[in-house]
């Protein structure tokens, strides 16, 4: 008889852990699973790469109305003499307004929305949130089932989360894991009462898949005869792109014919797209927002940068490591679980004239690229076995 399983996470838009959610759902079992996905907003760049063995559930009921836009969420609720709710609503948009750090609004407005969101009616074998926050917070308040396991995906440090009110989530988890061992040493100093239940599941990456997209004739927008730079991720000031804007106004100063691009889309393309103008880049930094498949343009491209200010593990580090690409990127906390400087790529610290010097180094000295490639060329990429890993917590 097959075993129920369900995964929660808010939605599939362009990110790593959804990204993450797709490749794992990608090889997993339907033989033996029948898996249910429960979506806070049925959105994102990824929903049309679900499996079809995939049943997706949505929040019904007062939900649908809470995620209406304030005045018109609280019209519905007086109109249909739901005043409570009213109360939780603006107080929901009280929180996330004023509330400066938005991970720590997230916390402490949950109350709020849990007020609209029912218990669940089936009951699960084994139910995974493959995220932290909110997705974690649903499991244990809203899912019945036998087995509840919890995913972070960055390193807990730089979150800036209330550790207090996570740590009574996570003590009603069977399993805690994260996605590399800094991220699995950081969980276990915050939560030491936690430890025996702390795990480590890489991010899942298919080196065939990875190549054989690869070969789309998709990146027409990078431009032969100049050197083309690629960073793909969140619109978010955690990327670091604002820094990268920084960068590459430096490294055109020095005469280098360059060209960025960044895949990806979010809440400070405002913020950059001004930055872009006021360092007069418009012609040399380009936000190309969403793409369904980045890895003709990982291809293309001369140098992979990530210029991240923290991550968990960058699963598009792990896929430029696939296509062999020169790896620049910046000395986050986690980094050395994925690079090793001067060996399978270039580590340099977090800020702009650092990130600037790593790529002319990069562009210019021809036995350090050939080096590296060299040495990804002989690692084995390929993560497709961390399946198994999940497998276990699941049936042990």
């Amino acid at each position: 008889m097959k075993k129920n399983i369900l995964f929660i996470i808010p939605s599939l838009d362009a990110g790593g852990a959804e990204k993450s959610l797709i490749n794992l759902l990608s090889v997993f079992d339907y033989s033996k699973y029948n898996v249910d996905l429960v979506l806070f907003n049925k959105t994102g760049l990824f929903l049309n790469m679900l499996p079809k063995e995939v049943s997706i559930i949505e929040i019904k009921g007062d939900y649908t109305d809470f995620v209406l836009p304030l005045k018109e969420s609280i019209l519905q609720f007086i109109k249909q003499f739901k005043f409570r709710l009213v109360f939780n609503r603006l107080l929901f948009t009280f929180k996330n307004k004023f509330i400066k750090n938005k991970a720590l609004a997230e916390q402490y407005s949950w109350k709020n929305m849990s007020t609209v969101i029912p218990k669940s009616d089936k009951k699960y074998d084994t139910a995974i949130a493959f995220l932290e926050k909110s997705s974690i917070y649903f499991l244990v308040d809203k899912i019945e089932a036998n087995k509840k396991i919890g995913f972070i995906h960055n390193d807990y440090n730089k979150l800036d989360l209330n550790k207090e009110f996570d740590n009574f989530y996570f003590t009603k988890l069977n399993y805690l894991v994260t996605v590399s061992e800094e991220c699995l040493s950081v969980l276990k100093f915050i939560f030491p009462k936690l430890k025996q239940k702390i795990k480590t599941i890489h991010n899942i990456v298919s080196t065939e898949l990875i190549s054989q997209l690869a070969e789309s004739d998709a990146a027409n927008e990078m431009i032969i005869g100049k050197y083309n730079i690629l960073s793909i991720g969140r619109l978010h000031p955690q990327k670091g792109f604002d820094m990268a804007v920084d960068a590459c106004g430096i490294i055109k100063r020095k005469g280098y014919n360059l060209n960025w691009y960044i895949i990806g889309e979010g809440n400070e393309r405002e913020n950059l797209e001004i930055k872009i103008k006021e360092k007069e880049l418009v012609e040399n930094f380009y936000l190309l927002g969403l793409k369904e498949n980045p890895y003709p343009f990982i291809k293309k491209a001369d140098v992979f940068v990530q210029s991240s200010k923290y991550e968990g593990k960058s699963i598009v580090i792990d896929e430029a490591k696939i296509l062999n690409k020169p790896i620049v990127t910046t000395n986050y906390s986690t980094v050395k679980d994925q690079i090793q400087h001067n060996i399978n790529g270039l580590v340099v610290e977090i800020n702009a004239e650092s990130l600037a010097n790593g790529i002319i180094k990069m562009i210019m000295d021809k036995d350090l690229r050939e080096s590296l490639v060299f040495n990804l060329n002989k690692e084995n990429l390929g993560t497709e076995h961390e399946i198994n890993n999940l497998y276990n917590l699941i049936e042990y």
